[in-house]
């Protein structure tokens, strides 16, 4: 039988009608019923009871493969033993000081030891705040103040850098070759937006031309290498290494921003490419759940922060806490461990590509590790190669419908097209996904 988005919305209310009725109580005490918006899709969010390892449990009473992990967070699952110890054992001794702790220095360390580029580091409560602390860092060290950034890329919500991220047509952004920058929000003052100057992913002579124009004004160029939260798209190796080479001939300060693609790699994304960045932002799995931001970089930026020619400071950073569950987590994440989930993240990526060009449908996945990015396309064989092909090649009710018939049928995805894979998943939890899919998009194609 043809799956259309009314059975599929139906399927989908009655699998978790208690969250309905938890979303539609939350609305009297939190705007639109729960803080984190991202996590509403269909007609309501699915609130969470608990999780296991690769699972969660629903308040609904279902048991889902959590495919969204906290949106690539817990890569270790729920519940590793490993964190768990950890924050036992801060537990006792006491959590909150106004001073500074030994897990802060050891997980710093650790930090330098696995990422090349990185000399020290400086953490935050969140990435979203360490991106903001890395522009500002870009700021006092050129003398500059403006910033470059991708369009699609996704560096936190703050003024600064919540700028278009999310743009459509309707923005009116501009010519492919040089995106004009739209807010993402309202509530950012023009002159936020105007200090932004948006590049445009994969055309190296694009991002050249806007480059060279502004290169006197420009601090930093901040990038994801894969870029997720926005929409996933990767950057090629040779575009990274010319756009390397051009900021540091314009002196402009290169950013990478890893909160993500840190899980890609035993030393981060960027040990696979050629070229290294002046800072690097992290967050996410260095918390082994728990909020914490950082950023790495030279000794020789980094003085700027040490001899207070440029003040961050805040209550929480460098918590205890996050402190001591990122360090455990990121103990656990061996090499073999990189390995483990970049291979089931191959074989979801290969299997469903070969099935769905053998039966020709317009379904493909893409990216480079364990966060996968996939699409419903208009036609078949289309690539994501920039932020605009999600505007253009996309089909969004056929997205919608997938999402929502994949948490039915017991998986919890990123609805916008992302998927993310955990260290205690199986094979067979990979086989039974696989299998899932091609079952849901043959039902999405099927001729009556």
């Amino acid at each position: 039988m043809k799956l259309d988005y009314e059975t599929s919305l139906k399927n989908f209310s009655e699998a978790f009608h208690l969250s309905k009725i938890e979303t539609r109580k939350g609305r009297d005490f939190v705007p639109g019923g729960f803080s984190r918006r991202t996590f509403n899709y269909g007609p309501h969010a699915i609130f969470a009871k608990s999780g296991e390892g690769q699972y969660i449990h629903t308040i609904d009473g279902g048991r889902l493969l959590d495919l969204n992990n906290n949106f690539s967070t817990n890569v270790l699952g729920h519940n590793h033993p490993a964190v768990v110890k950890a924050i036992e054992e801060l537990l006792s001794s006491g959590f909150s000081f106004g001073n500074p702790t030994g897990h802060e220095l050891e997980l710093a360390q650790l930090l330098c030891e696995r990422i090349e580029s990185v000399e020290q580091v400086k953490f935050f409560c969140s990435a979203s705040e360490a991106c903001l602390g890395a522009v500002r860092i870009a700021r006092g060290y050129t003398g500059r103040k403006k910033i470059a950034k991708f369009e699609g890329g996704y560096h936190g919500f703050s003024d600064d850098l919540a700028i278009s991220t999310h743009p459509s047509p309707a923005n009116f952004p501009g010519p492919d070759f040089s995106p004009r920058s739209v807010p993402d929000s309202d509530g950012i003052p023009a002159y936020k937006i105007d200090n932004v100057i948006t590049l445009v992913q994969n055309d190296y002579k694009a991002c050249e031309s806007i480059l060279r124009r502004h290169a006197g004004d420009i601090a930093c160029i901040i990038m994801e290498l894969q870029s997720c939260a926005g929409g996933i798209v990767s950057l090629d190796d040779e575009f990274v290494r010319k756009l390397g080479d051009l900021a540091k001939e314009l002196g402009i300060l290169l950013i990478f921003d890893e909160t993500i693609t840190l899980r890609a790699a035993y030393g981060g994304l960027q040990s696979l490419y050629e070229t290294k960045p002046d800072l690097t932002v992290m967050g996410k799995m260095i918390g082994g759940g728990l909020p914490i931001g950082a950023v790495g970089g030279s000794r020789q930026i980094f003085r700027v922060v040490e001899d207070n020619q440029v003040m961050m400071s805040g209550t929480h950073h460098g918590h205890p806490m996050a402190c001591a569950a990122g360090l455990a987590t990121m103990k656990v994440m061996d090499r073999d461990a990189y390995q483990k989930l970049n291979t089931m993240a191959n074989t979801v990526r290969d299997e469903l590509n070969s099935w769905s060009e053998e039966k020709h449908y317009p379904f493909v996945v893409f990216g480079g590790f364990s966060v996968l990015g996939y699409a419903f396309t208009k036609e078949p064989g289309q690539t994501i190669t920039t932020h605009r092909d999600y505007w253009n090649k996309i089909d969004d009710e056929k997205m919608m419908i997938y999402a929502l018939e994949m948490a039915t049928r017991g998986y919890f995805p990123v609805h916008r097209g992302q998927l993310g894979l955990t260290l205690p998943m199986t094979e067979q939890d990979i086989a039974g996904y696989i299998e899932t899919t091609k079952n849901i998009i043959t039902e999405i194609y099927a001729s009556n």
